[in-house]
């Protein structure tokens, strides 16, 4: 092998984002190292959450890689013995939110719903009874009238909801359909 150069290294996994790695770092790794996997940003994230719910550790990205690779089968692990060394707890409390919003939303815990409305009383009671009849949980509104292409009588409801998961997301859109409201997207 040789040392390679790369153009960026962009990664919120910063403790380990290098370019280029030094002389020394390239000789030992040469020698003591048998493989080397990649893990994405959003595996890392991933790891990051686990740890803080599932440990209650908190991890910068670069400590929870040894994690995520662990987590997303970079490496066979199944049937032996592994540790996942974690260090460094240098994480940004922002981009802490950020994993933890994320990461929400990736296992359907969180869902953000986005529902055109005709502008009268008792839609938005509709709507949130529907939400609670299927065991979500709404935690934000955000009610606009001031689309310039909507209708002078309709809004759009943005909710973010707390949910189990994306089945339980899947049963109040469903069920909302059912009622004749239209979504436009969840995020």
């Amino acid at each position: 092998g040789q040392i390679e150069e790369l153009c960026s290294a962009a990664t919120f996994a910063d403790g380990i984002a290098v370019k280029r790695p030094g002389e020394n770092t390239f000789e030992l790794v040469s020698k003591y190292v048998d493989e080397i996997v990649t893990v994405t940003d959003d595996e890392v994230a991933t790891a990051v959450l686990a740890l803080i719910e599932q440990q209650k550790l908190i991890a910068e990205g670069a400590g929870a890689v040894a994690v995520a690779a662990a987590m997303f089968n970079k490496v066979d692990i199944k049937g032996k013995k592994t540790v996942c060394l974690v260090s460094g707890g240098n994480i940004d409390v922002n981009i802490l939110s950020r994993v933890i919003t994320r990461g929400l939303l990736k296992s359907g815990r969180v869902a953000n719903l986005c529902i055109p409305l005709t502008d009268k009383p008792g839609q938005l009671e509709q709507v949130s009874r529907i939400i609670a009849s299927k065991g979500g949980n709404v935690v934000a509104i955000h009610h606009d009238r001031g689309e310039e292409n909507m209708a002078i009588n309709s809004c759009f409801l943005t909710l973010s909801l707390e949910t189990r998961d994306h089945a339980q997301i899947e049963e109040i859109k469903e069920a909302l359909r059912s009622e004749g409201f239209k979504i436009l997207g969840q995020h």
